[in-house]
């Protein structure tokens, strides 16, 4: 029997994510103003937020089973930031205080940086309708 491989490992979905999202940062700072598609846009930054948080829980899970404790809480510490950003994001849609969005939008442009767009890959069935998915669900916890 041979082995099963996952293609889809938690790293490859954490840097599809990190491109999903440094393309709707993009796309956001060209707004003008919040119509329905950066509406949409800002919900997909919360779920696409909130699958990178769940892979990094699992990578974390699984080197704490082999006992690499020191890398599993240093690796959890570099990204103790995403969940509390998913979080405010959703609080911000949720109560329509599209005011502070760009605040927030500024404090993650930084952690994107580094991903380089030279053309737009994702297209707009990415976004299309998380914003009504997201205020569909009920309000999920504050992490802290």
């Amino acid at each position: 029997m041979s082995r099963v491989i996952n293609l889809n490992n938690p790293t490859k979905i954490r840097n599809q994510n990190r491109r999903s999202i440094a393309e709707i940062l993009r796309r956001l700072s060209q707004k003008p103003q919040m119509d329905a598609e950066a509406q949409d846009m800002a919900a997909s930054l919360v779920f696409l937020l909130r699958e990178i948080d769940a892979g990094i829980k699992q990578s974390v899970e699984a080197w704490e089973k082999r006992g690499y404790w020191m890398k599993a809480e240093r690796f959890l510490r570099d990204w103790e930031w995403v969940a509390e950003t998913a979080a405010n994001m959703e609080d911000v849609i949720r109560h329509e205080a599209w005011d502070l969005l760009p605040d927030l939008l500024g404090e993650l442009f930084p952690r994107f940086a580094d991903i380089q767009l030279k053309t737009m890959t994702r297209s707009a069935d990415l976004w299309r309708g998380n914003y009504q998915r997201l205020l569909a669900e009920p309000p999920s916890e504050l992490p802290w």
